[in-house]
């Protein structure tokens, strides 16, 4: 199983490989704000754990474990922004609470704020209602 860092790498290779189709060390480093060669140093170590293959000089690509880890990765991040933002969060402050949280949940407890997502997008009147409490909250 990766670690917390481990998946801010796979996450930030996968989505540079959907959007670009491929992920240079470079970006990377800027994406994640470490420097190039802590890049590297993780890009051998997930090499070593075969997340992906890497080839010095030459880049690297997901291996398929990688990638459906990336998937998954993905799918929890944007659950999560999902979620709340559906409970009402600032729109200001969701990236970096998904950022501060996604870490410390369980994949069962990201399974069950799915099933809750699910239930909320089912029917925009429970949305909606959800509102309505935060409204009288507010007041």
């Amino acid at each position: 199983m990766p670690t917390p860092s481990m998946e801010d790498y796979i996450e930030q290779i996968y989505n540079l490989i959907e959007t670009k189709g491929y992920a240079r060390v470079s970006d990377i480093a800027e994406a994640l704000i470490v420097h190039p060669s802590s890049v590297t140093k993780m890009v051998q170590k997930l090499d070593k754990d075969e997340y992906l293959n890497y080839e010095k000089y030459r880049g690297f690509i997901l291996t398929s474990k990688g990638k459906k880890i990336g998937e998954r990765l993905v799918f929890r991040h944007e659950l999560l922004e999902d979620f709340l933002e559906i409970i009402g969060v600032d729109n200001d402050k969701i990236y970096e609470d998904v950022e501060g949280i996604e870490h410390h949940l369980s994949w069962n407890s990201i399974d069950r704020i799915g099933d809750l997502v699910q239930y909320f997008k089912e029917d925009k009147n429970r949305i909606d209602d959800l509102k309505k409490i935060k409204a009288n909250d507010e007041r």
